[in-house]
């Protein structure tokens, strides 16, 4: 068994008990054995001992929507090169999209990602299986086998499911295994040939628009069936001020409601696109400020439960075309913290309800025992300082794929070190060596 670790002379913040003071934190075999107010008491003989110096020590965060190549794409990003992304980011587990080649739509895939993922990743990794086989939105998938071989959640990832009949099913058999349904919301037909947010930037920019209600005409759909259903939904990813007028009357009538939302929708708006620059085409598309400043009112009222890096590798083949022509999508596993400090140090959002959204929130959707610092927890933790200032720049990103949609923005924040079941994965560069006792 690996030594006990203390964290000592920290500001201890667990968004699952709305604590923020000083403290230490206390870790043996791999799970929290304390969490002490003020100086650690009953230090154990041996110990690895980490001095915080009034840094934020943190539930590592969990991410509810990451895509990588493997298996299938590995040269765009491997099991192995997103756990290290995630692991400098502070995101010591994250939710596997089943968007892959083959797609995890069978047991035999859950399975395989579960063992590669023990073998060659630093950080947890939870399969997502697909919701239709092949992602296709014709046929369902076997949810039970899913489930039982390790499937944490069912979802189409990219695809958004057209046929209200069959998504009345899959709610219904989903209800019935007690899985949650994740899903993407895009009416194809509403959406079109669109590319970004449609308004006035898109008529001056040339390029065809996605109109709001590509997002909330299924979402208001979604909603209704989940209501009939009694299944534990989840909106995927939210973008507009619309959207969130109709979470907020769903999450009246129902408990099993919640939604997420990408950080490049809480940080961006549709100007970014303006230089044509494709690093910024996502799925759903930046929006309007007035859009983004409804979003964060959304966070910061509980009408959105999470927040995501929406972690999207593309290579550059796919990325270096006319804006129109390139995919969608962009990295985020290591901008995800520091980008969402940006809503703190801004004053728009209190430090414990954004890390809420990244540690306790999903993690009670997903149903794990991580996400907070508690007696008989996992020991996933994570260091922060708040006001560490970087740049972010391509050449300097761990992940195979470098679109991200923050190139050259400067960050106030950083992760200095990562543990996974009390295991040190990440440390900062600027860190200090560790005490030993």
């Amino acid at each position: 068994m690996s030594k006990p670790i203390v964290i000592a002379n920290a500001r201890v913040v667990d968004p699952a008990t709305n604590r923020d003071a000083p403290g230490a934190v206390l870790v043996e075999n791999g799970r929290i054995a304390g969490v002490a107010n003020g100086a650690p008491q009953g230090v154990p003989e041996g110990a690895e001992y980490y001095d915080a110096k009034g840094l934020i020590v943190a539930p590592g965060l969990i991410d509810m929507r990451v895509f990588t190549g493997e298996p299938g794409h590995e040269y765009r990003e491997t099991l192995a090169s997103a756990a290290e992304a995630a692991a400098a980011g502070g995101v010591t587990s994250f939710v596997l999209m089943p968007d892959t080649s083959p797609v995890i739509d069978d047991g035999a895939l859950v399975d395989f990602i579960l063992r590669r993922a023990s073998a060659k990743a630093s950080v947890n990794i939870l399969p997502a299986a697909a919701i239709t086989r092949g992602l296709k939105g014709e046929e369902i998938t076997e949810f039970g086998l899913l489930k039982e071989a390790g499937a944490v959640a069912l979802t189409d990832g990219r695809e958004s499911i057209q046929s209200a009949g069959l998504l009345r099913a899959a709610f219904t058999y989903a209800r019935n295994f007690e899985l949650s349904i994740i899903h993407h919301l895009a009416d194809h037909t509403l959406v079109g040939d669109g590319v970004m947010n449609e308004g006035t930037l898109a008529t001056i920019s040339g390029l065809k628009g996605i109109p709001g209600e590509a997002e909330t005409v299924p979402l208001a759909r979604d909603l209704q069936l989940a209501a009939l259903t009694g299944v534990r939904y989840h909106a995927a990813q939210i973008s507009t001020g619309a959207a969130v007028e109709l979470l907020v009357g769903a999450k009246r009538r129902s408990s099993e409601v919640s939604a997420g939302i990408s950080i490049n929708n809480l940080s961006l708006n549709d100007n970014d696109v303006a230089p044509y620059r494709t690093f910024f085409k996502l799925s759903p598309p930046l929006r309007s400020e007035d859009d983004r400043q409804a979003v964060i009112e959304g966070l910061r009222s509980g009408a959105i439960d999470t927040i995501h890096s929406g972690h999207d590798p593309q290579d550059t083949e796919v990325k270096r075309q006319p804006f129109a022509e390139a995919s969608d999508g962009a990295v985020g596993l290591e901008t995800l913290l520091a980008a969402a400090l940006r809503l703190v140090h801004s004053g728009d959002v209190p430090l414990l309800t954004l890390l809420r959204a990244m540690t306790s929130r999903p993690a009670e959707i997903l149903g794990l025992e991580s996400g907070r610092l508690a007696v008989g927890a996992p020991a996933d933790i994570i260091i922060i300082d708040p006001d560490f200032p970087w740049v972010v720049k391509e050449a300097a990103l761990r992940s195979r794929s470098r679109n991200t949609a923050f190139e050259g923005a400067r960050m106030q924040g950083a992760v200095m070190h990562s543990f996974v079941a009390g295991r040190p994965v990440f440390s900062h560069a600027a860190t200090e060596e560790r005490l030993n006792t």
